[in-house]
């Protein structure tokens, strides 16, 4: 015979957590492994070849250099799920649920800024100003095009390509013309990202499990061993 107890519905597992989205710069990545190459091979030349102080200073400059290299090329990165936003930055981590994010702003840097007024850059998605000229030459290009295809030309009503109210649409104009126009603004790759992560912030800001309080770690991991370095390389030069 079963009990009460027995006929209790089993406890629901609990709801996946939605994949990050990973934000990285390729070119910051490529340039700090450049440069790690380049600062190892130097340093471990002078550890192995080098007389009197020469390796103990090198030790010190590459335990100085290795984490700040590493902080500001290699590690930054921008997770991104329907819960929060994640900003590892050279020498901190961020966490900030969507529903404490006020907004996000691109202008000669990208940051996003909280409801109490806290601003973070986004030290992984660069800006390039070289990138939006091109794609505002891009857009120009485009809607010259545009233009071009519906000026002086009939659209909707019969064997017309328009949508509703006789209205051009892109798709319409691209099966036209066979090119190979994108619909929406041409935007640069930083400026792209930005608009979906405000995209992303509209849907969830108000979502139950978008809620929450803003966290800050500071990377100890970094810190401690540049530090080190320092302290080393200022006792070793100061001793002449």
């Amino acid at each position: 015979m079963t009990t009460p107890e027995d006929q209790s519905p089993a406890p629901r597992p609990p709801a996946p957590e939605s994949k990050d989205r990973i934000y990285r710069s390729p070119a910051g990545i490529a340039a700090g492994v450049l440069l790690l190459g380049l600062v190892g091979w130097l340093g471990l030349d002078a550890i192995l070849v080098g007389k009197g102080r020469t390796p103990w200073l090198a030790l010190a400059t590459l335990l100085l250099l290795v984490p700040l290299i590493v902080a500001f090329t290699v590690r930054p990165a921008v997770y991104a799920n329907d819960d929060r936003l994640r900003v590892r930055n050279p020498f901190r981590v961020i966490a900030l649920p969507w529903g404490e994010v006020d907004s996000l702003r691109s202008g000669y840097s990208n940051e996003v800024v909280t409801h109490a007024g806290a601003k973070f850059q986004l030290w992984a998605i660069p800006v390039s100003l070289r990138g939006r000229k091109k794609a505002h030459r891009q857009e120009a290009k485009a809607e010259a095009d545009r233009e071009g295809r519906g000026g002086g030309r009939r659209v909707g009503g019969l064997g017309g390509f328009g949508g509703p109210g006789g209205e051009p649409t892109a798709r319409g104009a691209n099966a036209r013309t066979g090119t190979g126009t994108p619909e929406g603004p041409v935007r640069a790759e930083g400026d792209k990202i930005i608009h979906e992560l405000r995209l992303l912030r509209e849907a969830r800001g108000k979502a139950a499990g978008a809620q929450g309080e803003v966290t800050i770690r500071w990377a100890w991991e970094i810190m401690g061993p540049a530090a080190a370095g320092a302290v080393l390389l200022g006792i070793l030069l100061g001793l002449g």
